[in-house]
């Protein structure tokens, strides 16, 4: 049995989007000997977000949500990927040039002005997708690359299954490698959400076990660092938050098979919790309140902590944390700013 089996009731009450009568309040929580927690809650739409967060996160229910075949998920996420990123480059005007970079595909993303101390910056993107698709690239790497006034390098790295780990991870040491021939590593900055945020602490440590110079700062943005037993979020959120499929993660059995291959689990690289981390760049950590990798982000949050490594929190309010990064958020923006000063500090 699993040791948390958790059942949400979503009761939206939000007159923009539908006119219905709340559900009555008929919270419950029961245990079983071993701590196994079978619950249910009515969860009403927060009243401390904006309206446009309330419809969005209405929105979240009508979409398809399950188990998908892999060609139909790529298909899915490269169009919504198609769309999404052409409507950032019309609120963040960019230039964008496809390349490759030490033999992997690139994109370079250069905001259309850049400031004189900004060019010998440079910023690592690493793109979401559960290591299986492309579910971010341009859409992280435009936004931050017009705000930040900085060229992001986006990185089109190997996906599982054909190519399980290390393979991206090798793919982003060695473009790394190659920007360390133009870039100083105290001009350097790796980012990336949710696989892209396990991957930039992954590249951070193979780097350190190659003893190359480490970047100056890590952006990891909903991230994941034990493949040996998953967060307690796992079992209480989906990808969507609280709508979609809920499907428990038993902690006897693997996850993510399909990327971790037949590596061990506990592989310091794999699994970064288990690293040195010592030393560690200044690291900015982002989640929110219903992030599926919450408990993940918080755990490796402590573990950086511990190690002594300087790094900013920040949980944003109920909505999920993936590709789509709140830039609109003036805290999370001081915290963006700070993040990027460490790229001259080091």
């Amino acid at each position: 049995m699993l040791p948390c089996l958790a059942t949400f009731t979503l009761a939206f009450n939000l007159t923009a989007v539908a006119q219905s009568t709340p559900s009555p309040q008929k919270d419950s929580a029961t245990f079983d000997p071993d701590g196994t927690a079978h619950i249910t809650r009515i969860v009403p739409m927060p009243t401390t977000i904006s309206p446009e967060a309330q419809q969005w996160l209405a929105s979240l229910i009508k979409e398809k949500s399950g188990l998908e075949p892999l060609a139909e998920r790529r298909a899915r996420t490269d169009a919504w990927r198609a769309k999404d990123s052409a409507e950032a480059r019309k609120y963040y005007p960019v230039k964008v040039e496809e390349t490759t970079t030490a033999g992997v595909r690139t994109d370079i993303i250069a905001p259309l002005e850049m400031p004189e101390a900004n060019r010998d910056r440079v910023l690592i993107n690493l793109h979401g997708g559960g290591f299986n698709s492309d579910s971010g690239s341009l859409i992280e790497g435009v936004p931050i690359a017009n705000l930040a006034k900085t060229k992001v390098v986006s990185v089109y790295y190997r996906l599982a299954p054909e190519n399980p780990f290390p393979a991206a991870v090798d793919d982003v040491v060695a473009v790394y490698k190659e920007l360390l021939k133009t870039y100083k590593p105290h001009s350097i900055g790796i980012f990336g959400t949710s696989a892209g945020a396990i991957l930039t602490a992954e590249v951070t440590v193979r780097l350190k076990q190659l003893g190359l110079p480490l970047p100056a700062a890590l952006g990891i943005f909903s991230g994941l660092a034990d493949f040996s037993r998953p967060g307690d979020s796992w079992q209480l959120f989906t990808l969507n938050g609280l709508p979609g499929e809920l499907q428990p993660t038993d902690p006897s059995r693997a996850h993510d098979g399909e990327y971790v291959g037949k590596a061990d689990r506990r592989d310091p690289v794999l699994s970064p919790l288990f690293a040195d981390l010592h030393g560690m760049p200044p690291s900015l950590l982002v989640t929110s309140t219903r992030d599926i990798l919450l408990s993940s982000t918080t755990i490796f949050h402590r573990a950086l902590l511990a190690r002594g490594t300087i790094q900013s929190w920040w949980c944003s309010r109920p909505c999920r944390t993936r590709s789509g990064i709140t830039f609109s958020c003036r805290k999370l923006k001081r915290r963006w700013k700070s993040w990027l000063s460490s790229l001259t500090r080091r």
